[in-house]
């Protein structure tokens, strides 16, 4: 319904700073297009691919692409709680964005924004292997139930270091949390052994700003990056699902 995944959109105040980051990190640059007015850059590990914005009404989202999207307008309102963008037409770059029931930004644009990258999903950057897109849920429920809507297959994972509902798909797999585990969007990443990790960071990029509330109680815990423009990368010790 969404159409295949293409980007976690953020805002950026410094391009330069936040491609600077990521590229420490071991991620790559992806050669972009003109769809946009303003600076724009996208990063990659290869599984995930990070588009940095500098606009500063540019909102922090999931982006889709789905083609013909004026075609499919007719089945997707009715699954949208309501629609904060819509530019539709012959002359403009079509998109339409609404929210999940906690308030995370959803967008589909009628195509990609950048060429795809060649780089393999087996080659990791220094976080590690990205397994989802975190988001922080008051309401588990009613989000895992928005998110099946549209696709996804929803898993309760409450017996993992940090509790969460899994919501799977074919292109990007999404963690629904509880605000007092995660406050925050963030990329989630395993990487084994966090303190090593931690000391290869160091080497190469900023200090991490601390450790995630709930597994910074047991040894090995998760750890917490913060990016310059604010986007929160999780490490945590192993896969948890």
């Amino acid at each position: 319904m969404l159409g295949r995944f293409l980007e976690y959109s953020v805002a950026t105040a410094d391009i330069r700073a936040s491609l600077e980051f990521y590229t420490k990190l071991g991620f790559s640059q992806a050669e972009v297009g003109e769809a946009w007015p303003h600076p724009y850059a996208v990063v990659t590990d290869g599984r995930i691919h990070l588009g940095l914005h500098q606009h500063e009404a540019a909102p922090s989202a999931l982006t889709f692409v789905k083609p013909d999207l004026l075609r499919h307008l007719g089945a997707i309102e009715p699954l949208a709680l309501q629609l904060e963008i819509r530019r539709l037409g012959n002359d403009v770059f079509n998109e339409l964005g609404w929210r999940d029931p906690s308030g995370h930004l959803l967008r589909l644009v009628e195509a990609r924004t950048f060429s795809p990258c060649k780089r393999p999903a087996t080659q990791t950057s220094l976080c590690g292997y990205f397994l989802e897109i975190g988001l922080p849920s008051k309401d588990s429920a009613a989000a895992k139930a928005f998110w099946e809507g549209l696709g996804f297959v929803g898993m309760d994972e409450l017996d993992a270091a940090l509790p969460r509902v899994s919501c799977t798909s074919d292109s990007i797999d999404i963690g629904l949390y509880d605000p007092m585990h995660l406050r925050a969007p963030a990329l989630v990443f395993a990487c084994g052994d966090v303190e090593r990790t931690l000391g290869l960071i160091r080497q190469a990029a900023p200090d991490p700003s601390g450790r995630a509330p709930l597994a910074q109680r047991r040894p090995g815990g998760a750890a917490v990056l913060m990016a310059p423009e604010g986007t929160a990368l999780v490490l945590m010790p192993e896969p948890d699902g």
